[in-house]
């Protein structure tokens, strides 16, 4: 079997994995940076909730995706509904593996270690990244207005989240027992 060479395209999401690991860890000090800032709060983790850590993957990969697609889609012929087919997945992939590992981990070993919260972020970066990166390389690709309005959807669904969010664990900061911030 011959394999095919990385396109531009193909290489920015490869590259996106450690630039998105690096961009995440530090969204999650962001907010205390912009002395807790309630906008500030809409892009950065506000506590330690599982929830408000998704944060740290929700901006970057969002940002990291939507801005090559449309720097791009001319020089390097961009199929824009499979790029954004691939951004969708890229996100809602790390987005999901961030509680699931959390709690697999944490429930099944009693315990909570540091290390083990910041791979936790890394494997999410890597398993979206390189998911997105199957689905532009080999998907037939959705409707960029269709993700476009899926982003739109999930970020005023954090937004509304972090400063009415629901009054379950997935939301609870383990360190204050608190939820997200108020107004």
């Amino acid at each position: 079997m011959r394999r095919k060479a990385l396109s531009d395209p193909e290489k920015w999401i490869i590259m996106g994995i450690p630039a998105l690991f690096i961009l995440g860890t530090v969204m999650h000090y962001a907010y205390e940076f912009f002395w807790g800032h309630p906008v500030a709060g809409i892009f950065t983790a506000v506590n330690e909730s599982v929830w408000e850590h998704t944060k740290m993957v929700l901006w970057p990969v969002i940002l990291w995706w939507s801005l090559y697609g449309w720097l791009q889609k001319e020089v390097q012929e961009i199929d824009q509904n499979k790029w954004f087919a691939g951004a969708l997945t890229a996100l809602g992939i790390s987005i999901v593996t961030i509680p699931l590992l959390y709690y697999f981990y944490t429930e099944a070993f009693g315990v909570e270690v540091l290390w083990v919260d910041i791979l936790i972020l890394l494997l999410a970066v890597c398993f979206g990244q390189l998911l997105g990166w199957h689905v532009y390389r080999y998907g037939n690709g959705i409707s960029k207005k269709l993700v476009i309005s899926i982003f739109i959807g999930v970020v005023v669904l954090f937004a509304w989240f972090t400063f009415f969010p629901p009054h379950i664990p997935l939301f609870q900061d383990d360190v204050t027992g608190t939820y997200g911030i108020r107004l």
